[in-house]
Order: C-alpha cells, then structure tokens, then sequence
C-alpha cells in the first residue's frame, strides 16, 4: 500500500516538472513560431491589398461593387398582410 502510494507521488512530482520545464523552454518556442506565421499571414494580406489598389492613375477613382448574387434578383417573397388589432371584452 505504502509503494502505491509512494509511486502515485512520484509520478506527480515527475509530471509537475515536466509541465515546469514545458512552460519554461518549449512553449515559448512554440509560440514564437506561431505567432511569426500569423505575422507572415497578415504581411502578405496587407501587401496584396497595397498592390491591388495601387495599380490606379492618381485622381482615378474606382468604385468596386459585389457581384451581384443570383438570389437578389428575386424579391417577391410574398404578398404584404395587414393585421388588425381585435380588443378582447374581457
């Protein structure tokens, strides 16, 4: 009974220091490398929007619209229905 016990505490301490030592070194690493590809993400977004607008003559102005979806053409969803309110004499 003694040496279950003493085992469940030994793998305690063995995990506390192995998430210690987690924490410490190899998260940061981790996370540098992650945060250095969404960097990279939004470099590329921001040159891709600079290119795409910079491809106009000074004082041209564009306007960019949507294209237009196959569903906005029909608006007939139904006839209008006017409600009355009816007082109940209660």
């Amino acid at each position: 009974m003694v040496t279950g016990f003493l085992k469940t505490i030994a793998i305690f301490i063995i995990i506390y220091y192995a998430f210690k030592f987690f924490s410490r070194y190899i998260a940061p690493i981790f996370l540098k490398k992650v945060i250095n590809n969404v960097e990279k993400k939004y470099r590329e977004q921001q040159q891709n929007q600079s290119e795409a607008t910079s491809n106009g003559k000074v004082g041209e102005t564009v306007i960019a619209k949507k294209p237009s979806s196959p569903n906005e053409g029909n608006k007939n969803v139904g006839e209008y229905v006017d409600f009355e309110e009816v007082k109940d004499d209660k």
